[in-house]
């Protein structure tokens, strides 16, 4: 259950606590004094995105911290399950909000807003005028039907969801091998020219970096033939080496008489050693070198080949190749077309026979609880002052799949004997569609884990003994839940078990809202108010505690 709010700077509200508690809690006031922000407050801890110019001083922040106790093992386990850990039964909601950013918390730990949202459904609901006009959508109604046989149901809508993305993908790839029958002996004739004119090829991994060195250097063959004889020249026995030769046999003449000459010599041996090599290899290349144009015109051809086929089917010859290998793949399996497409067929019908045996059990599953739903709605809506009402689902099974199933559905309603149902939203007023929505909600409380309900407009467009119905239904719904109600309607407000006043006084030239729990005698005095408006007499206030005295004998 919610256990306590606590808001700071927000709007109207400088600084305020509210400690709930079990059962009814009903929040009143004049219209304007504040009762909208603390739903506000509320969806805030919930990750509702923040809106501008809520700040009620903008140099300072804003603060939103709701504590629930959590004791039910199930709702802890699903608070697991998304790294929540109850600490001492406890779950903190934090949301702390300056000019420029928020910041969410939950028992301390920083988190995403979006991550307030996901803990703060497992812990209430709230329902305002969004959530009764939300009735308008037949979507909303088979969301609804789902929550009354979410136990039933389990993991089936997951699986039908699931069943229904392969079967969809499965039949998207035989619609396109379908659509691509009538090329495919053309498509067969194009991969062969392609995987023998890459064949023919012969192409070898490496062999276009090889070949483009050869080609580069017989390119510049004669700058390179012209180099080695200069060099030739410059090194052969009419230039270094005759050079070097008459050094060595100047040295010797004298090497006896010093013997810097004689280590001199010997440096100069070890040079003409390796002149005599150098020009002994430079000579062969020149002997052994001659520029073929035969070869350099075949060179030529093979590289412009090479890079042909690049161009068309890879930048490098591993690329080529590989296209080569998907070519004779996408061949093999135009060849076995028929099979491929059967083989598509026989899968579609597998995969479609499993999401509908699993959309019927879903299915059947809607139909009984839909029967259910019905019969409970209509004693429900009874006690709301619907008197002779007819309420029912209708299902209706859809021409296709969807991921939600084979259903399609609304809610059906007649308000008046022998008038047939017709669709909700043609016949419900306003102030019908807060009461369904509180019929609803006291049937799916039944079975539902959250623990508190909070009831905003719920008293739209009604009064008398409507309104009477209406605060007994709320009565007997928090006796298994807490519920938070805002409300006008006196007869509502009679039934609290807690009841908080929000009021707006002026503070040093300053509108400011404030919170306070009532006692039994102020209580009395907040009932005159909403009965009597300005003129509080003692028959009002007589009358108010009346409504007390009758609330504590419903209740018993």
């Amino acid at each position: 259950m919610l256990a306590s709010l606590h808001v700071k700077n927000l709007a109207l509200i400088d600084e305020e606590e509210i400690v709930f508690q079990k059962g009814l809690n009903i929040l009143s006031g004049e219209t304007g004094a504040g009762k909208s922000i603390i739903l506000g407050a509320l969806h805030l801890c919930l990750g509702d995105k923040v809106i501008g110019n809520m700040l009620r001083n903008s140099q300072e922040e804003a603060l939103v911290e709701s504590v629930f106790l959590v004791k039910d093992e199930n709702t802890k386990s699903l608070l697991r399950a998304l790294d929540i850990e109850p600490y001492d039964d406890e779950i903190i909601l934090t949301r702390r909000i300056t000019e420029t950013r928020s910041i969410a918390k939950i028992n301390g730990e920083q988190v995403p807003a979006s991550k307030l949202k996901e803990v703060g459904e497992l812990l209430l609901d709230i329902y305002g005028q969004k959530e009764h006009q939300s009735l308008l959508s037949k979507q909303k109604h088979m969301e609804l039907l789902d929550d009354f046989c979410k136990e039933e149901i389990g993991s089936l809508k997951n699986d039908v969801k699931a069943a229904y993305k392969e079967y969809l993908s499965k039949k998207k790839e035989l619609d396109e091998a379908l659509a691509s029958w009538s090329t495919k002996d053309r498509e067969i004739i194009l991969l062969e020219h392609e995987i023998n004119e890459i064949s023919a090829a012969k192409l070898v991994e490496g062999e276009d970096k090889d070949l483009e060195d050869e080609y580069k250097r017989l390119s510049n063959y004669s700058k390179i033939a012209e180099g080695i004889a200069k060099a030739y020249g410059a090194t052969g026995e009419e230039g270094a080496a005759e050079c070097i030769s008459l050094a060595i046999s100047s040295l010797r003449q004298v090497e006896s008489y010093d013997e810097h000459a004689s280590q001199l010599l010997s440096m100069l041996n070890d040079i003409e050693s390796i002149l005599s090599d150098f020009n002994r290899e430079v000579s062969n290349i020149i002997d052994g070198s001659s520029f073929d144009e035969q070869h350099f015109y075949e060179l030529e051809n093979r590289l412009n080949e090479i890079n042909r086929l690049k161009d068309k089917y890879g930048s490098t010859i591993e690329k080529v190749l590989f296209a080569l290998e998907d070519r004779i793949e996408k061949k093999a399996k135009y060849e076995a077309f028929d099979v491929y497409v059967d083989e598509l067929k026989s899968d579609c019908k597998r995969l479609e026979e499993h999401l509908s045996e699993l959309s019927n059990t879903l299915s059947e599953i809607r139909k009984n609880g839909a029967f259910k739903l019905s019969l409970l709605m209509r004693d429900a809506m009874a006690d709301l002052n619907f008197l002779n009402c007819d309420f029912s689902v209708d299902l209706t099974r859809l021409d296709h799949y969807t991921d939600n199933g084979i259903d399609d559905g609304q809610f059906m309603l007649s308000t008046n004997p022998g008038e047939p149902v017709r669709p909700l939203k043609d016949i419900a007023s306003g102030g019908e569609m807060s009461r369904i929505m509180l019929a609803i909600k006291t049937v799916l409380a039944q079975k539902d884990l959250i623990d508190t309900l909070i009831f905003d407009e719920i008293d739209s467009g009604i009064s008398g003994r409507t309104a009477q119905a209406v605060s007994e239904k709320l009565s007997v719904v928090a006796k298994a839940h807490q519920v938070i109600c805002i409300t006008h309607l006196p007869q509502i407000a009679a039934m609290a078990d807690e009841h908080f006043l929000i009021e707006k006084n002026v503070e040093d030239g300053h509108t400011v809202s404030g919170i306070n729990r009532l006692t039994e005698a102020e209580a009395v005095n907040e009932l005159a108010r909403m009965l009597g408006g300005s003129a509080i007499t003692e028959a009002v206030i007589e009358n108010a505690k009346e409504m007390k005295n009758l609330a504590k004998n419903f209740k018993g």
